[in-house]
């Protein structure tokens, strides 16, 4: 008999039939902001005040287009990872690092993290004001949608390099980053978070790893282990978050600047994510990079309480989708889940880093637009 999640109460009926995943573009008056304050020019008083004011106009987008949850934008932060990443305690950030992989075209973000000493949670951790502040301009109604990236992102780029300085074995690693995790979910639960999302670009990272060494048995090895470290952290996080939490996980094969960075179907990652408890997954569909939806079946698990939310609108470039050919998409994805458990968001967010990608704001709203257009005509409720 297929595994079952046991029901439990939700505070929200989400993710939604539309959602969307996170990042929004930024507009030139806030990225000349923070310009100005790295260069001593502008306050943090100066800023914060053209912060809100950009925030509140994409708040307000977002529910004119009829969005249930929506997101800052991910506008306080220059990367959507190593921002939250620095905030941890014994993590620090490297300026001018190199990277294991560069993104197609040979760009990439300049900095990185590196760990300094034991991790753990940060009380005073930006994002929880920039959630709370994210809440402050909400209608009534809407949901205030929080984004962090996963923890195994600290497993890739060397990030916890020398960790035998301050632990006695990897186990001891791995149970302090779930721990941090589990510390700083409990306290965005405690200011009100009832849907967060965990942004997990390592899973297309041991796609690429797991499909290029599947002949040699050495290497495929080292990744078939980090899949399994990435699992356990992750369902010792969950374990340790509230049950009324609606929590879910966006997987995509990079989105910095309209390029990518990794190829290969779920095939060779579904066995680690399925029996994962998370309520919903944000999968990247909307190139031939991602393969074909036959590994849904094994990454909705039969699990009744779980979304599959199809990411079948490409954020990267302007030109709409044809409607009929995401339908299309979704009767042929609705052969491995029913269309009960599936939504549809775009493949990623617009602006992952600070930069953006190479779309128009106006762009960007008929995009999300396309995507309320087809989850309304697909799912009537």
């Amino acid at each position: 008999m297929a595994w079952q999640k046991p029901t439990i109460k939700k505070a929200l009926d989400a993710p939604y039939r539309a959602d969307l995943v996170g990042s929004l573009l930024r507009p030139a008056e806030l990225k000349e902001a923070h310009a100005a304050l790295a260069a001593g020019t502008k306050t943090p008083e100066d800023v914060a005040a053209i912060q809100k004011t950009a925030i509140q106009h994409i708040v307000d987008e977002q529910v004119r287009l009829g969005f249930k949850a929506v997101t800052d934008g991910e506008f306080s932060r220059r990367y959507w990872h190593l921002d939250f990443l620095w905030g941890l305690e014994g993590i620090d950030e490297i300026k001018h690092a190199t990277y294991e992989h560069n993104f197609k075209g040979d760009i990439n973000a300049a900095a990185n993290v590196e760990l300094t000493g034991p991790i753990s949670y940060n009380p005073h951790h930006p994002f929880f004001k920039a959630y709370t502040e994210l809440q402050s301009l909400l209608p009534e109604g809407v949901v205030a949608k929080q984004t962090i990236p996963s923890p195994s992102l600290l497993f890739r780029d060397h990030r916890t390099d020398g960790w035998e300085k301050y632990y006695d074995s990897r186990e001891e690693l791995l149970d302090a980053i779930a721990t941090a995790y589990g510390d700083t979910i409990n306290q965005f639960y405690i200011l009100g978070c009832r849907y967060l999302q965990i942004d997990d670009t390592n899973w297309a990272y041991l796609i690429q790893n797991l499909k290029d060494t599947q002949n040699d048995i050495a290497k495929h090895s080292e990744f078939v282990q980090l899949a399994h470290d990435a699992h356990d952290v992750i369902e010792e996080m969950l374990a340790m978050a509230p049950h009324d939490m609606v929590i879910t996980s966006h997987i995509c094969r990079g989105n910095f600047q309209s390029t990518y960075l990794f190829e290969g179907g779920y095939e060779y990652i579904a066995e680690f994510l399925q029996d994962l408890k998370y309520d919903g997954l944000f999968l990247e569909y909307d190139t031939e990079r991602a393969g074909g939806f036959a590994p849904l079946e094994t990454l909705w698990n039969h699990d009744q309480n779980k979304r599959i939310v199809l990411g079948l609108i490409t954020s990267k470039f302007p030109e709409l989708e044809d409607e009929s050919a995401i339908r299309a998409k979704i009767d042929a994805a609705s052969q491995y889940v029913p269309l009960e458990n599936l939504a549809l968001s775009t493949q990623c967010g617009f602006a992952s880093t600070e930069e953006g990608n190479k779309v128009t704001e106006a762009d960007q709203w008929a995009k999300l637009a396309l995507v309320q257009k087809i989850a309304g005509d697909v799912w009537s409720d």
